[in-house]
């Protein structure tokens, strides 16, 4: 639907929102990562600092100029071009008066925006537009399902359409009078604020399509289930596709197929015997995401997770660190699976609000299914590759223990970083406690600082001269019981002097090992990001961190080891980072 005065269109949302805002609150309704905050800005009271007192914006992870952005919604490719839409205030710089904002690119670097795509203007979505997903048709045509909030606050699901075929941008955006295709009633006793999110469609061996919407019952998530043979007339299963109990609220869930037999991405409907299926779901109550692989059978629609499958806090994750609500789609183009991720802040909401902004979008990553069949790998598109320049190399360097190394000649604040280390021996590694389940609480526990016997080596990254601030990305290595255990950590616990920023530690135990095969570390640096990939992209891990020294040209990156052994540094490349066109 065409808009037909921005200036109206903006009061008439903020009176709608506030209005939804207010009924929440007295509800005591917050949803997910839904915050709500009475007294939201505008923008005309919004003054956002110049980008001299900006040192923590991004050169080249997606981000608009200003206000609050979360959930990638939609991604895909049509006639060329990238399509990436997302969860955005356009009155500031927190949650509310949530729009889908729309930006297209060539390449998944540069990026071009256009006016909001989505926003509420018809009863299935006055008081919201949530979250969704992008199908594309056998014609070849896009369609958006998304979440709607209607008058009784109920969550349903609505599409909208493309206006102009021929326009390679889809500027215009028409939804359905049929909305909602997908509503809470009493028969199909379906939660009604626990209700969104609806996926990419598939189509079944039965020629009909199938989305899966996050809910809950009570403690329980689901995948709830609907099939529809026109895209438009949707009626639901009599079981969920999935369900775990003790799970809460199913967010975001994604469901897409990997192949079996090598890197190649699938289409969203492809089947067959050299076939796994992965289900994501973003968990309401920890603000983490898990997902597991396993078996879809298409005739019973059933998905079962592969023997010994985690649904919960120990289970697999894209990323460890802050990442959430994510997203892949299908790149026909190059035939493979791209996903997309929101980092969300680690700054408090009045820093947030006197930057102006909140919210980055990860760098997109291609990703694929392990030779071993057990996880997925992740590793950041070759088009970001692009932006690199002033390679400086090292090779074969010996890293003494208790030492750094600076890794001087380009922008430490703005960079790629790849490096591998090697150990000789492993008789020095500490004995690895069986009671050492969680990673998160072992990095926390034993931070840069600690020494041990193999580790912690690696680097620190935005990093002051004295050491005043750092962000660490490093590896342990423990003696199991019949093999080695590879931790990984990102050690916030000094990234910034300011202490109102979280600082949590992440961390995740690697299926590496490191007597046959070198530790490998990427690293890409922009200023407040360190998105790193361990393990040739095994296990993941983002940080958002706000120093105060190590900015700009304050920032150094240094290799590091302080364990009781030495370590080789195999080969480090590094290179600085031209700026991307972000918006």
């Amino acid at each position: 639907m065409a808009i037909s005065s921005s200036s109206s269109w903006s009061a008439s949302l903020l009176l709608c929102c506030l209005c939804f805002f207010s009924s929440l609150i007295r509800h005591g309704t917050v949803e997910a990562s839904h915050q709500v905050f009475l007294h939201l800005q505008n923008s005309e009271s919004l003054t956002v600092n110049s980008s001299a007192d900006q040192p923590f914006r991004t050169a080249y992870h997606f981000q608009p100029p200003k206000h609050w952005i979360n959930d990638p919604n939609g991604p895909m490719i049509y006639k060329g071009l990238y399509h990436l839409f997302y969860q955005y205030n356009p009155k500031g710089a927190v949650w509310g008066n949530i729009v889908w904002a729309h930006s297209t690119s060539k390449d998944l670097v540069n990026w071009t925006p256009h006016k909001p795509a989505i926003y509420p203007s018809q009863p299935a979505d006055i008081k919201g537009c949530w979250s969704g997903s992008a199908t594309i048709l056998p014609d070849g045509k896009p369609v958006i399902l998304y979440t709607g909030i209607n008058p009784e606050e109920q969550q349903v699901q609505n599409i909208a359409f493309p206006k102009d075929l021929s326009d390679p941008y889809l500027v215009e955006w028409v939804k359905s009078p049929k909305n909602p295709l997908m509503a809470p009633t009493a028969s199909n006793k379906i939660n009604a604020s626990s209700f969104r999110d609806p996926t990419t469609g598939w189509l079944g061996p039965d020629g009909m399509w199938r989305v899966i919407i996050g809910s809950k019952r009570r403690r329980k998530g689901m995948a709830i289930l609907y099939r529809s043979k026109d895209f438009i007339h949707w009626e639901k299963a009599k079981r969920p596709l999935h369900s775990a109990k003790k799970t809460g609220m199913w967010e975001c869930p994604d469901f897409f197929p990997v192949s079996t037999s090598g890197h190649v991405g699938l289409d969203t409907s492809a089947s067959g015997p050299h076939v796994k299926h992965v289900l994501k779901v973003s968990l309401d109550d920890t603000k983490k995401e898990y997902y597991t692989i396993g078996t879809y059978n298409p005739t019973k629609d059933v998905y079962v997770p592969t023997k010994g499958s985690i649904e919960f806090d120990s289970g697999l994750r894209y990323d460890y660190g802050k990442f959430y609500a994510s997203k892949t789609f299908f790149d026909s183009d190059k035939k493979r699976r791209v996903l997309w991720g929101w980092i969300n802040e680690s700054s408090t909401r009045d820093n947030d609000i006197k930057k102006g902004w909140a919210g980055v979008q990860a760098i997109p990553r291609t990703i694929w299914l392990h030779k071993s069949g057990k996880q997925l790998v992740q590793w950041p598109v070759t088009e970001i590759e692009k932006l690199r320049t002033g390679q400086v190399d090292m090779c074969n360097k010996l890293l003494k223990k208790g030492t750094k190394l600076e890794v001087s000649g380009l922008t430490a604040s703005q960079a790629d970083v790849e490096v591998s280390f090697e150990v000789g021996k492993l008789d020095k590694a500490e004995k690895f406690d069986p009671g050492w389940t969680n990673a998160q609480d072992l990095c926390t526990e034993k931070v840069a600082t600690v020494k041990g016997g193999i580790g912690p080596f690696g680097l620190k990254t935005l990093a002051s001269e004295g050491l005043e601030e750092y962000t660490a990305i490093f590896f342990r290595i423990f003696k199991g019981k019949d093999k080695f255990v590879v931790l990984m950590c990102s050690d916030q616990s000094r990234s910034s002097l300011d202490n109102s920023n979280d600082k949590t530690n992440y961390g995740v135990f690697l299926d590496v090992d490191p007597a046959k095969e070198k530790l490998s570390l990427r690293t890409l640096i922009d200023h407040s990001i360190v998105e790193s990939f361990g393990g040739e992209g095994k296990g993941c891990i983002t940080a958002r961190v706000y120093p105060k020294l190590a900015t700009r040209d304050g920032a150094h990156l240094y290799a590091f080891n302080n364990g009781c052994q030495d370590v080789h540094i195999s080969n480090l490349t590094a290179w600085s980072m031209k700026k991307a066109q972000l918006n």
